[in-house]
């Protein structure tokens, strides 16, 4: 079984190979996210504690936590799950997916150091790699250097300079992303303002259109009603005319 084991303090990660049952032995029937001592690994790992994140089996299926079991399932998956990937709106798939369980069957698992001993472990703590890359979200750059939002997040962005293939000494920096500026105050404010006026002026719209109907309806009363008056004048006219004739 290979281990593959990381450290998030420095960066660094290290896979160990080992056939060793009397070690694997103390790995079987552990689950995802308990925590182990690295003692368990070797003399080498002693004070150290681990935690186990996950792991492939011999066919490539990755365990997923939750499913408590140390066998492969077929579960049916939709939009939003682990290890899926929807291709229309409102698919779901059925795909199988190891257990959350350590067993015999698992070829590679990952175990992140949640706490260093006091011994540096060779290829994991006696050095330090740091990420080449720093954070780009507003918020994110706040976390790392516990600012406030008083402070200017723009000044902490993490940059690298570099000579580019022309010989010239290039500065590169993210663009903050979801930083709060005077501008995006102002354009959430129009974005707010033309919906309160749409709404405004869609009651205007409602109320003009109300009253254009209510005033067809009343031509079309007003039309009907001088409609009857005539037929029933012609109607007495034509009894007038009647009664006449027929007293001559």
């Amino acid at each position: 079984m290979k281990i593959n084991i990381a450290c998030p303090a420095t960066g660094m990660q290290k896979i160990i190979e080992t056939d060793d049952e009397k070690k694997l032995q103390s790995l079987y029937d552990r689950r995802m996210g308990q925590e182990i001592e690295g003692s368990i690994l070797g003399e080498e790992y002693d004070g150290s504690v681990m935690r186990i994140s996950g792991g492939n089996d011999k066919q490539g299926f990755p365990m997923r936590q939750g499913v408590l079991t140390n066998t492969r399932v077929r579960l049916l998956c939709k939009k939003g799950h682990k290890a899926y990937r929807q291709r229309r709106a409102g698919e779901r798939k059925r795909k199988s997916v190891r257990g959350c369980v350590v067993g015999h069957d698992i070829a590679v698992l990952n175990l992140v150091v949640t706490q260093i001993g006091e011994k540096d472990i060779p290829g994991l703590t006696d050095d330090n790699c740091p990420r080449r890359l720093g954070p780009k979200r507003a918020n994110n750059i706040r976390k790392l250097f516990n600012l406030t939002k008083d402070d200017d997040v723009r000044k902490y962005v993490i940059h690298r300079t570099f000579t580019n293939k022309k010989g010239v000494s290039v500065r590169k920096a993210p663009k903050v992303q979801r930083l709060v500026t005077p501008l995006m105050l102002q354009r959430k404010r129009a974005r707010k303002a033309e919906k309160l006026n749409s709404v405004l002026r869609n009651k205007e719209d409602a109320a003009a259109y109300k009253k254009v109907v209510a005033q067809r309806l009343a031509e079309q009363r007003e039309a009907r009603r001088s409609l009857i008056s005539k037929r029933r004048s012609t109607r007495k006219s034509q009894k007038l005319a009647a009664e006449k004739s027929g007293g001559k």
